[in-house]
């Protein structure tokens, strides 16, 4: 797709990044794949909701290649909570039983409309990927203590592919499907690392409520190898429910991902800057 510099201004919201350096990175996308994980941390504030799904909107606009999974944990606490039903965590990963599992479900494919209905406002068509409509995600159980988790056993990327080729976009929930028709959750993370590594896809963005990886005076980094964010976990410099996260970024770069990139989704056009600027906007990981 070659737009002019009037096009993409029409397009491109003010504050987002220079003209010619979106003009460089467009090309240098337009036959990759791109896919986002939107963390359900960053979805409660509805602005910031709107904000996404006007950058998406864009990235479609441009011509790039986007696959969405979304997370949605605040939206099930929220729901829980109505049910009086206290959660239990395992190593950062909900317990869940036949009655959690259920609102879980109602709750991801809920929201999973929500943002196909908002971009369709918007003009971009997506379809919803979930465990009642084109699920893709088969799993097996994470372990017999969490109950109805799963870990992605198998990603059929066929049907990504052909929803890609109809130029829409494919929103998917995390959850999958498991044996005698069971629906599991899955750590979001985890599900769009496996969707990621399935497609090959050139980045993986995972976008949350936090800067990026941080140095030991707290500084952003803002490129990385696999080696040197190991050393940081080993030194303790990365602690806690960032090491599920970075494990999942490791997966994926070392499994055909050119590059994972950690970013905060609360800016304005994190997304954008980080896709069609020099500078980016996160933690770039790279092999």
């Amino acid at each position: 797709m070659n737009l002019n510099n009037e096009e993409l201004k029409k397009i491109l919201p003010n504050n987002g990044p220079a003209l010619e350096e979106v003009q460089k990175y467009i090309t240098k996308y337009k036959n990759d794949l791109i896919v986002i994980k939107y963390g359900g941390n960053v979805f409660i504030d509805r602005n910031i909701f709107n904000n996404f799904i006007s950058d998406l909107s864009i990235l479609k606009q441009l011509g790039l290649s986007i696959v969405v999974v979304h997370g949605g944990g605040p939206r099930i606490k929220r729901e829980l909570d109505k049910s009086n039903i206290q959660s239990k965590f395992i190593r950062g990963l909900r317990v869940t039983d036949e009655k959690i599992i259920n609102i879980v479900e109602n709750v991801l494919i809920d929201f999973n409309i929500d943002i196909v209905d908002s971009l369709k406002e918007k003009g971009t068509e997506a379809i919803s990927i979930n465990t009642k409509k084109n699920n893709i995600i088969e799993v097996i159980p994470e372990s017999e203590e969490l109950g109805f988790v799963g870990k992605p056993s198998k990603i059929n990327s066929d049907i990504i592919k052909n929803i890609l080729a109809k130029n829409v976009i494919p929103i998917i929930s995390p959850l999958g499907v498991g044996k005698n028709n069971q629906t599991y959750n899955i750590n979001g993370d985890t599900a769009a690392g496996a969707i990621a590594k399935s497609l090959k896809s050139r980045r993986l963005i995972l976008m949350t409520n936090i800067n990026g990886v941080l140095d030991k005076e707290n500084k952003l980094i803002e490129e990385i190898t696999s080696s040197e964010i190991l050393k940081m976990i080993n030194d303790e410099i990365i602690t806690e429910g960032m090491i599920p996260k970075i494990n999942t970024c490791l997966d994926a770069v070392n499994n055909g991902v050119t590059g994972v990139v950690i970013v905060d989704g609360r800016k304005p056009h994190s997304i954008l800057f980080e896709i069609f600027s020099d500078k980016g906007a996160g933690t770039l990981i790279r092999k």
